[in-house]
């Protein structure tokens, strides 16, 4: 048989198939490169480096492995990983940045800061000088030998009614599923919130190495391993004091219905009300119109508070 008579047989599946078997990157970006001495122009494959298996497997084993290597090499180091300048200038950003209570921007090139006077119902957060180190408290037995503990958490967000074994809810009608969703899409901003109020309560840049996954209740919670020994008095006053605030335009009453729906203009380039023409406001003028509520009133409320649950899972 030819050549030619086999080369159509070849799909793009087959060719996936063999190159995941192979550990090859089954979604290469190619780059076009240009020697400047010669003029030759070739293609060269680079690796998409996905971390999603759903994606490329090839990669994201990849990238497990190397993760997987650097906790090993980085969780026993015994000196600092970087230069005094540099240590120095992340514990500034650790120190002074507020990453948790400034959303609403979502992708705007400009970041809206909104007010990061603590809330009244939120306990007191202990605070501490940060220092420029990663390295933990060290602990000497009377024989010389010297220990440098870690620890292993697990937090949670708060119940939202009860639920069977297999995660559905025992009462659908009373399980809060609007809180369940919203605190799920902002869980990222509520876990960087953590980390920076625990690196202020022990003086510290705390180093972890952490996995998010799901409950069978399908909300999300996080492990983590972490270097170095802390208080757990210290750490359930840094999770009851730890919150994010989304500052999101109002969307907890329906505007549109199945019998008034907005359509599309061709005139604005927009959806507009049909029964008043006014074009629909865009992402960044509901924050704009949010801006002014609040120079009018200060007062008002956030869209949202996540917050923690009170299950918190300290080992070491």
């Amino acid at each position: 048989m030819s050549n030619a008579a086999v080369l159509p047989q070849i799909t793009d599946e087959v060719l996936a198939s063999l190159a995941q078997a192979e550990g090859v990157c089954i979604r290469p970006l190619l780059n076009k490169v240009t020697d400047t001495a010669t003029g030759e122009t070739h293609l060269v494959p680079i690796r998409c480096g996905s971390t999603r298996e759903a994606v490329c497997p090839p990669c994201a084993q990849r990238n497990r492995r190397l993760r997987m290597q650097q906790c090993r090499e980085g969780w026993h180091l015994d000196t600092e990983p970087e230069s005094e300048a540099d240590a120095q200038a992340n514990s500034a950003n650790d120190d002074d940045r507020d990453l948790g209570n400034d959303d609403g921007d979502l992708g705007e090139v400009a970041r809206r800061v909104r007010s990061t006077r603590r809330r009244q119902d939120a306990p007191d957060l202990p605070r501490l000088p940060v220092e420029s180190r990663t390295i933990g408290k060290v602990f000497e037995a009377p024989d010389g030998r010297r220990f440098r503990p870690s620890m292993f958490a697990t937090f949670t967000l708060p119940s939202y009614g009860r639920v069977r074994p297999d995660g559905t809810p025992v009462d659908p009608d009373r399980y809060d599923y609007r809180r369940a969703a919203l605190d799920a899409m902002h869980f990222p901003k509520l876990v960087d919130r953590l980390w920076q109020n625990l690196r202020r309560a022990t003086g510290y840049r705390v180093q972890y190495f952490a996995a998010v996954e799901p409950q069978r209740r399908l909300a999300p919670h996080l492990h983590a391993a972490i270097r170095g020994a802390i208080p757990r008095q210290v750490f359930r006053q840094v999770v009851a004091a730890t919150y994010h605030q989304v500052w999101w335009p109002r969307f907890d009453r329906p505007v549109f219905t199945e019998d008034r729906m907005p359509v599309w203009s061709t005139e604005v380039e927009g959806y507009v009300d049909l029964a008043t023409g006014e074009p629909l406001p865009t992402w960044g003028e509901g924050l704009d119109r949010l801006d002014a509520e609040l120079e009018t009133d200060p007062g008002l409320p956030p869209t949202h508070v996540v917050r923690f649950g009170t299950q918190l899972d300290l080992q070491g």
